[in-house]
């Protein structure tokens, strides 16, 4: 008797909370190359369980940068699929009926226990030096807890984890890991509100789904433990694990947008090729088995190996990206070929109606109209540092405020000239500093120079990212020449921005 093996499916699963991570991309790339390189399917899947950041807006977002990367999946919430729903939140009464099994099966229990009684407990574990986390220490019995949840009493639910002996993990790429149960809470399973946790619906949904691989970042790793329990508990097959190592800063600290564009969407709108993009994120983690530099994405599927993935930690180099996606432009690309490119990013008629309006009342010449709105396509405008500084702020005040813009426009969820100009008012107010002078350092920042075309409109058209990356670049310059706000300076200015702020 024979058995087949099953296909492979892969899987990446983003939240809809915010602008499409490089990240994603860098998963998708992998979980994508392994499963079509094993003749296997790629599936996306959304994780849209936080209700109160999640937006449709945003989920769109993921399947336009996913698509205009070339990383097109076999299934998800915008192309079907036999396993969906692939919205998280429209598998609620999924959850609910494999959370009662757990509970039936003496695996999971419904726990009452307050907030006040938590902090207490995390104090005494603190100051006792007992390991943090909660274990059942004030889990009632399955009688009292029937009856107060069919009262109406809000309540979470657990998984129940051994108090002793050790968790055992085989990761593909990193051998075996283990660790003491002890170590282990009893993890939250389903919140008061009938949503589940990212641990309850990921091991459900991977199993649903028929994921055979999970490849996903080392950040992961710490609740694998919770994982395999919860599959054990199911009396189901964990799928095999691969963790990544996460991308980095040049400082080797997590790739984060403050020190580095983070967005897909902001690659797209500096010009980068979407090819050379996919190469990068690649080859900063993996080695083909050439020794190859330049490679497509069917290149790389066809020599796949999971096991050439280097565990370093790679470090995403803005400058190296610049180099491979110049080398694209050069070497992958026919004049006929770059000019379809530029036509799709710049000379397109709907960016150009948008910026039409701005320069047609200032324009006295058709030779005027480039000029004037070359900064918007530009990736970053040069300019003097002297020039962010107005004579009514010294260096240091400029600084501050434009980090406090960053934060405050980092919070956004959808975005608009409008907004922006609502929230430059508002700054301005608060911190008591004259509109004018707030606006003069951002005009230099967005535009290169302290006269351009209007701010507000420009910011729209630019987008988010680039907006924020431009301000970025500004704090940058600023440090450049003796205003850098870091260390104790800057942890006290974000403890006075979080209590003003309310962040």
């Amino acid at each position: 008797m024979t058995t087949s093996t099953p296909q492979v499916r892969t899987r990446v699963a983003p939240s809809p909370t915010g602008d499409p991570h490089i990240g994603t991309a860098y998963m998708a790339l992998f979980n994508l190359a392994f499963a079509k390189s094993q003749g296997g399917q790629f599936i996306l899947r959304v994780e849209d369980t936080d209700q109160a950041r999640s937006t449709r807006e945003s989920e769109q977002a993921i399947f336009d940068a996913l698509h205009w990367l070339g990383l097109n999946y076999d299934e998800g919430p915008d192309v079907g699929g036999p396993c969906g729903p692939y919205r998280q939140s429209e598998r609620l009464a999924i959850y609910k009926e494999e959370c009662d099994k757990l509970i039936a099966a003496g695996h999971a229990y419904r726990d009452f226990s307050t907030p006040e009684q938590l902090d207490a407990l995390r104090k005494q574990q603190t100051e006792s030096g007992a390991n943090p986390g909660y274990r059942g220490e004030f889990r009632i019995s399955s009688e009292e807890a029937e009856k107060r949840a069919a009262a109406g009493e809000p309540h979470v639910i657990r998984l129940i984890v051994p108090s002793e002996g050790e968790c055992v993990i085989n990761d593909r790429l990193r051998g075996e890991i283990k660790f003491p149960w002890a170590q282990i809470d009893h993890q939250v399973l389903m919140k008061s509100d009938g949503f589940p946790t990212y641990h309850l619906a990921n091991v459900v949904d991977d199993h649903l789904m028929g994921i055979t691989h999970v490849i996903r970042g080392e950040e992961w790793i710490s609740s694998a433990p919770k994982h395999r329990r919860l599959y054990d508990c199911f009396g189901w097959q964990m799928p095999e694990l691969i963790h990544l190592p996460l991308l980095r800063n040049p400082d080797k600290s997590k790739l984060s947008k403050r020190k580095n564009p983070t967005s897909i969407n902001y690659f797209k709108q500096a010009g980068y090729l979407p090819e050379a993009l996919l190469n990068y994120l690649g080859l900063i983690a993996y080695s083909m088995p050439d020794a190859s530099e330049m490679f497509d994405l069917s290149q790389m599927i066809a020599s796949f190996d999971i096991g050439r993935v280097s565990l370093g930690g790679p470090v995403f180099d803005m400058a190296k990206l610049a180099w491979l996606n110049g080398r694209w432009m050069r070497e992958k690309q026919s004049a006929d070929d770059l000019l379809e490119r530029l036509k799709s990013w710049m000379l397109n008629d709907d960016t150009w109606r948008r910026i039409l309006p701005l320069v047609q009342p200032r324009a006295e010449k058709l030779s005027d109209i480039v000029p004037m709105s070359a900064y918007l396509f530009a990736d970053m405008p040069q300019y003097d540092a002297a020039l962010l500084i107005p004579k009514g702020l010294d260096g240091e005040r400029v600084a501050t405020l434009i980090r406090i813009i960053l934060w405050e426009f980092e919070k956004m969820r959808s975005w608009s000239g409008e907004q922006a100009k609502n929230s430059l008012n508002a700054i301005a107010e608060k911190e008591s500093v004259k509109l004018r002078d707030l606006l003069a350092p951002i005009f230099v920042a967005i535009s290169g120079a302290p006269v351009a075309l209007p701010l507000f409109e420009t910011m729209e058209i630019i987008g988010a990212d680039m907006t924020r990356r431009r301000l970025a670049h500004a704090l940058a310059k600023l440090a450049e020449t003796g205003f850098e706000l870091k260390g104790k300076k800057l942890k006290k200015l974000e403890e006075e921005y979080q209590k003003s702020y309310g962040r």
